[in-house]
């Protein structure tokens, strides 16, 4: 137990003292809103695409991914997003707040928490495993976003979805781009270990260095912007929505998702890394970009913004009860 303790704490509590010090920042003064608000642009348009594209890079081989784990992967966030549907059309019958809620249930904030807590937890491992699943759980997490929202708007009316416009913004996501791009150089190495060619990226020193210095400064500064970003405006109005949300996201969700992992570990060959992934999929707080797709959306951008804030604070806590019981469990 106290090993399992310390692992846990080794692990996530980095995390927490970065957002932590992202928040003092704010808070004191120090820096402002603006600073915060370009520094997200730049995370989420340089940094994270980079650090995406280093980590599938620092994959091996292709062959070396588990196909199943990544089926698993896919399968289970649209079987959650499936289930979302009448359970939040059951609790409420606002339209503006049930496409919300679906997508505070399962849209994880993967690519800021999910991915540096998978490299903390297992190492190059993890990070490797995490920025595969990214090229697949990012767009899906887009698509599902933009179909929920879609049809439940705060209008009570079904939008006309621009299906051109939606595969465009898809397309052109930085993150994708990114996790695109690293696997197509990762097939050219492929090809070049083929064809007896010794050329690498990483030969080209300087080009390399830079990249792999960005993916360094990436999960410390993106996670410090996170904190900055906080706003506890809690309105009594939305108490009720704020504690469904945030249940269904840090309790039912990844309890569902981790126990199914669990239950079919042997026949999936899934080891530490891929649990390592499931955790930052199933158990990381509502994504920051959820309340962005809300405002634009016509949902209930308001309710959006709370579910994110609630959600990473209850997560600092559930996160490590995970953790702490798959490394007693032996996964870790």
């Amino acid at each position: 137990m106290g090993e399992a303790f310390l692992f846990a704490a080794n692990a996530v509590l980095p995390i927490i003292l970065l957002i932590a010090l992202g928040y003092v920042i704010k808070r004191t003064g120090l820096l402002g809103k603006d600073f915060f608000d370009a520094g997200n642009k730049l995370v989420f348009r340089v940094l994270l695409p980079v650090m995406l594209f280093c980590n599938v890079y620092r994959i091996e081989r292709l062959s070396d991914v588990e196909p199943a784990y990544l089926l698993f992967g896919i399968a289970a966030v649209i079987m959650i997003f499936l289930l979302a549907i009448p359970v939040c059309c059951a609790f409420t019958k606002d339209n503006g707040k049930r496409g919300v809620l679906i997508q505070g249930i399962f849209r994880s904030n993967y690519a800021i928490i999910g991915i540096p807590l998978a490299e903390s937890l297992f190492g190059e491992a993890g990070a490797a495993a995490a920025g595969v699943m990214s090229a697949f759980c990012v767009p899906l997490f887009n698509i599902l976003g933009v179909i929920s929202l879609t049809v439940f708007n705060g209008s009570g009316e079904r939008k006309k979805a621009d299906i051109k416009k939606i595969l465009l913004g898809i397309v052109k996501n930085p993150l994708i781009i990114g996790t695109v791009a690293g696997l197509a150089v990762l097939c050219v190495r492929g090809l070049f270990v083929q064809w007896g060619i010794t050329f690498r990226l990483s030969d080209i020193t300087p080009l390399y260095k830079a990249l792999d210095s960005i993916r360094s400064v990436c999960t410390p500064f993106a996670l410090t912007v996170l904190g900055g970003r906080f706003e506890f405006s809690a309105v009594a109005r939305l108490r009720r929505e704020i504690v469904f949300g945030t249940a269904m996201r840090n309790i039912a969700v990844p309890v569902l998702g981790l126990t199914a992992a669990y239950l079919l570990m042997q026949q999936l060959s899934l080891s530490g890394e891929h649990f390592a992934v499931f955790i930052g999929v199933f158990a990381t707080p509502v994504a920051v970009s959820s309340a962005v797709m809300a405002k634009e959306m016509g949902g209930d951008d308001e309710l959006a913004g709370q579910l994110v804030v609630w959600t990473s604070l209850f997560s600092t806590v559930t996160i490590f009860v995970y953790v702490t019981i798959l490394k007693m469990l032996g996964i870790f």
